[in-house]
């Protein structure tokens, strides 16, 4: 069974096209520019391999090539737009580099040279596919074990692309038939193949990065840019798996902003709000990188550090330090901003809220004591387990005491 490759030339001008359509509604329904961009090549490479297959016979071979720089571009968009997709400016240089490399390529080799001159273009396409999956493998934000598809296809693209045009180079000997080779038709199925499958990955890529948004927005606090409650509480619970496993302690704090409701009384909410992500600037520039924070609460912020209780307690001297000397202003009247904090460590595997337990009672015992100072717990708090241990060897003790009692008040009685 043959196939005739201008009409496989023409399926993927259609498919291109209806595809580049898609992407462009999508991109802009969800206002997302890497989507325009990606819509964008996919309709210029559409129109570039009509020019290259429909309109030969009107524009000539050489005008027909000329024009297929277009496609060249398009390439370079793909690239582009996944910079674009991972927060990155787009390379205008890049974008045209190859289109300009093509358009030198027709006018200096001969026409004789249409093998020579295929590779080449296969070449620069072959080279756009590996920027790609080289922009793809860069980007360390998501899991690259669950994302491999994204990477691996445009490398086989780039690979399979290559392969037909280089073997025609070797094994085919008349190269005046070149263009209807089954290698070009082997180029026209992959093409097909690879415009489908990639649209396939765009989609999967936006779809996790919403779910990825969505998570974002349910843990973390959209004042502050912390943890909230529920993100700080998954994040830490990760945290003392992982240092239980190393035998290491954890610790941690909670801070309460001192006099925060005369702050709101006396300059606003707006002014309370600006205290409150002034703190979190504090925190995050104080604390190490390694440490979690969250807001837990109104006024209320923790943090947990993989480290030592003492420490900690300097960690958290330096934080009261810092959000101490601020020396906010709101109208031009001075703002007094002290935080009280409550520390507590543990030994290795001490659960969250023992631990969060331990340092509010050190932070009632702060404020008690003046606020604008760091409290430590009087005693290290127990994990749950033993912590029932501990109950359960204290209630088989309590028949043994009250016999011994008995038989003390029944000896003074007789």
């Amino acid at each position: 069974m043959s196939l005739d490759s201008s009409t496989l030339y023409l399926v993927a001008t259609l498919v291109a096209a209806m595809l580049g359509g898609m992407l462009l509604f999508f991109g802009r329904q969800e206002k997302i520019a890497a989507l325009n961009w990606w819509g964008l090549a996919y309709l210029l490479g559409a129109v570039s391999v009509a020019l290259w297959t429909l309109a030969a016979s009107l524009l000539g071979d050489v005008l027909s090539l000329a024009f297929n720089a277009v496609g060249f571009v398009a390439c370079g968009m793909v690239w582009n737009a996944a910079r674009v997709f991972h927060g990155r400016s787009p390379s205008w240089a890049g974008l045209f580099l190859g289109a300009i490399a093509w358009i030198a390529v027709i006018f200096t080799l001969p026409a004789e040279a249409a093998s020579l001159r295929m590779t080449i273009g296969a070449g620069i396409v072959a080279l756009y596919a590996m920027l790609t999956a080289h922009e793809l493998w860069n980007e360390r934000r998501k899991a690259v074990q669950r994302r491999w598809p994204t990477i691996l296809v445009p490398m086989l693209h780039g690979f399979v692309l290559m392969l037909p045009i280089l073997l025609g180079d070797l094994l085919h000997g008349d190269h005046s038939n070149f263009g209807s080779s089954i290698w070009v038709t082997a180029f026209a199925i992959e093409l097909v193949l690879y415009a489908v499958g990639t649209v396939f990955l765009i989609f999967m890529l936006v779809s996790e990065r919403a779910v990825t948004a969505h998570k974002v927005a349910a843990s973390c606090d959209p004042l502050t840019g912390l943890f909230n409650r529920r993100g700080f509480s998954e994040a830490t619970a990760r945290m003392i798996e992982r240092e239980a496993k190393a035998g290491r302690p954890v610790t941690v704090m909670i801070f309460d902003i001192d006099h925060f409701k005369s702050i709101n009384d006396r300059f606003g909410h707006p002014a309370g709000d600006e205290v409150l992500k002034l703190f979190a600037t504090v925190i995050t520039h104080t604390l190490r990188i390694t440490d979690l924070s969250g807001r837990i609460g109104g006024e209320e912020f923790a943090a947990m550090l993989p480290c030592s209780l003492d420490e900690a307690m300097q960690a958290a001297e330096r934080v009261r330090e810092a959000f101490a000397t601020c020396g906010i202003q709101v109208d031009e009247a001075p703002v007094a901003t002290t935080v009280s904090i409550g520390v507590a460590g543990g030994p290795a595997g001490t659960e969250l809220d023992v631990l969060l337990a331990a340092a509010d009672t050190a932070l009632y015992q702060a404020k008690r004591s003046g606020r604008n100072r760091v409290q430590a717990a009087e005693e290290e708090p127990l994990s749950l387990e033993q912590g029932r241990r501990a109950a359960a060897i204290g209630q088989a003790a309590k028949p043994s005491v009250v016999r011994a009692a008995v038989t003390m008040t029944a000896s003074g009685v007789r």
